[in-house]
């Protein structure tokens, strides 16, 4: 089914709401969600919403969280979000962080105590919006096997950076250090598909193409991802004093208690270092250098980060809007805040 921005944003927003959120939480929530299923990423929209309206509804979200900040040095600080939602807490963060880092040039800013943030790349390209450049990281509850290993230790740890350019565009990278998010595997159950042999594995390690039977998720390129996946965690969890590694809370074990995450984002003013214009001429031509190189057989084009999402955002609203599952759309609009089907279930929510 189609809906409109407003429309898909709204029903999201009242379901919320309707869970105990405060209004001004779960219109910035929403706004993020809908940022992400409009630009194609389903794994990170609408299909999220029931699951934090039942952890809002259990208290496993702070609705009225005492929002604190430590300014820890000139450049540095962690704003403490006492589990609130985590979509404002690192909006407000990372306004923090940006505000920094015009003062300063730089700027490192923890979020600790943090639920689940959605696609971290909205919260780069904030930074992008302003003028600057950012990285994040954002640990998650384990479910990836670490190179090597037959047990989940580290979660998908996703990492994202962006930079602004001297046009409209802004470069928008985001990705999970496993070869797939586990929303992802969520969005292909709730389309009853199947899913790449690649992304995960069963209780023995074999690969797995039924979503159902996924066990944990595997590291991207070996090693490698394995070693991102502990620099994830090093950043966002261990140096902000905040449960990590195999101590990381489950999404779905008991939406009655907060999840403690942690979230770190580095932020700095390009006119500190090359300085701000050349920074984005350059930016605009290594965007366009890239787009005119001659694409290999298959591909029609060189992409930069983040250019093809905006290209589906537009194709979507060109096409009469947002596609949305029936049935989540059917759940958004009717009177059930939620169906209890996450609660004490285990890391894939079974």
């Amino acid at each position: 089914m189609k809906l409109s921005r407003d429309e898909l944003k709204g029903l999201m927003k009242n379901k919320m709401m309707q869970a105990g959120l405060k209004e001004e939480h779960a219109e910035q929530t929403a706004e993020i969600l809908t940022w992400s299923h409009e630009r194609g990423y389903a794994s990170h929209g609408a299909v999220r919403v029931e699951y934090y309206s039942e952890r809002i509804a259990k208290g496993g979200i702070t609705n009225d969280p005492n929002i604190t900040w430590k300014q820890t040095g000139p450049c540095s600080g962690i704003m403490d979000g006492d589990n609130g939602i985590g979509y404002w807490v690192a909006t407000k963060a990372t306004e923090k962080a940006i505000e920094i880092a015009k003062e300063n040039g730089v700027a490192i800013v923890g979020m600790a105590n943090i639920s689940h943030t959605g696609s971290i790349g909205y919260y780069t390209e904030m930074c992008a919006k302003a003028g600057l450049a950012a990285i994040t990281f954002c640990q998650s509850d384990p479910m990836a096997v670490p190179y090597g290993g037959t047990e989940p230790y580290y979660g998908t740890n996703p990492i994202s950076f962006a930079a602004p350019t001297a046009d409209e565009r802004n470069v928008v990278f985001d990705m999970a250090t496993t070869v797939q998010a586990w929303g992802k595997i969520l969005d292909k159950r709730s389309q009853g598909a199947e899913i790449p042999a690649d992304w995960a594995v069963d209780e023995n390690g074999e690969p797995v193409t039924d979503p159902h039977k996924v066990n944990a998720l595997t590291p991207i390129a070996g090693a490698k991802g394995y070693g991102l996946m502990m620099m994830v965690d090093v950043f966002s969890g261990v140096l902000l004093g905040v449960p990590f590694g195999k101590h990381v809370s489950s999404m779905y074990h008991d939406c009655s208690k907060g999840r403690e995450l942690g979230q770190m984002i580095i932020v700095m003013d390009p006119e500190r270092f090359c300085g701000a214009e050349q920074f984005k001429k350059s930016m605009s031509q290594t965007c366009d250098e890239l787009g005119e190189m001659k694409a290999a057989p298959g591909y029609g084009k060189v992409y930069y980060p983040g250019e093809r999402a905006v290209m589906r955002r537009d194709k979507a609203y060109a096409s009469g809007g947002i596609e949305v599952v029936d049935e989540l759309v059917e759940y958004l609009k009717g009177d059930a805040v939620h169906f209890n089907r996450y609660d004490h279930k285990n890391r894939f929510a079974d």
